[in-house]
Formats: C-alpha cells, sequence, structure tokens
C-alpha cells in the first residue's frame, strides 16, 4: 500500500488543495492530509481542531482519504505514518524555490527516506491561497469560487459567532 502524506495548515482549506487531494487520490491507495498549526503564524481563522472537524467533513466518503493533526518535522510525520512521500501542491515559480528548500531539508532530516512529489493544481485553482481566501472574507467579498460551500458556510458562521 502507498501512503502519502499531504501536511499543510489548511486554514482554510481551498478548492487549490482540494484539487491537488483529489489528485494524489487517484495516484496513491492512501492519501494523509496532515493539518498542522504553520509556526511563522502566530494565530489563524480557524483552530485546529475546527480544520480538522472541517476537512473530515469534506472527506467523509472519500475511503483512501485519512485526516490527521500533526506537529513536528513534517518528514518524522511521514515516516511515523508509513508514508512513502510527501505531497505538496505548485502554483508558480515562486512556490517551487521554496518546495525545493523544503523537500532537500525534509530527505536530510529523513536520512533520505522520504521523497517530495509536486502536483499541479488545475489552472482555475493556481492563483488560490488561504490567505487570500481569508483577505478577500475579510472584505465582505463572494469567496464561493476559492472554497467548497461547507468552509464558506463555516467561515461565515465564524465570523458571525466573533461579532456577536
Amino acid at each position: 500500500m502507498t501512503k502519502v502524506l499531504y501536511p499543510g495548515s489548511f486554514d482554510p482549506i481551498t478548492k487549490g488543495h482540494m484539487n491537488i487531494v483529489w489528485q494524489a487520490s487517484n495516484l496513491f491507495d492512501e492519501v494523509i492530509i496532515a493539518v498542522m498549526q504553520n509556526p511563522l503564524k502566530k494565530t489563524g481563522f480557524f483552530t485546529l481542531k475546527e480544520r480538522m472537524e472541517i476537512i473530515k467533513e469534506l472527506y467523509q466518503k472519500v475511503n483512501n482519504v485519512k485526516i490527521i493533526c500533526a506537529s513536528g518535522a513534517t518528514a518524522d510525520v511521514a515516516l511515523l505514518y508509513e508514508c512513502k512521500a510527501i505531497i505538496r501542491g505548485l502554483r508558480s515559480l515562486s512556490d517551487y524555490d521554496y518546495e525545493v528548500q523544503l523537500q532537500q531539508m525534509n530527505k536530510e532530516i529523513s536520512n533520505n527516506k522520504i521523497n517530495t512529489i509536486c502536483l499541479f493544481a488545475d489552472k482555475e485553482y493556481q492563483f488560490i491561497s488561504s490567505s487570500m481566501v481569508k483577505e478577500v472574507f475579510n472584505l465582505d467579498k463572494n469567496i464561493s469560487r476559492y472554497v467548497d460551500k461547507i468552509v464558506e458556510e463555516k467561515m461565515l458562521k465564524k465570523q458571525r459567532s466573533l461579532i456577536k
């Protein structure tokens, strides 16, 4: 069984992320989505628990997608879950430069046991990022092109609860 790890903060999970999961789930026996806290960002829109719940709801009927919450080095998480590789999504050339560095570090940390596989989101999703979605959302603009309906509803619900 070939398992791969798809790590990210997924705050929120976008249609671009979902496109990468769809591609990976058609290539590998199991895709493990690792919801992780980005140590460079102090707070997120959703808590880790909320992100996990949303992603579990999105993939409840997909048999070969598993969702976990993880921390620490991504390579260590991949080894812990017996993954053969780490999946990363690419949007642009600037992503590529960062991903090359990350892949080299993960390979080094894992003693050459973990490879990185980069997948390109379909063209209609290549410009989407979680940061951009949050920015557009905070400007009270429609985000339905960028996130699943479930995600949009959860964001609206959270926004209403924060206003109260």
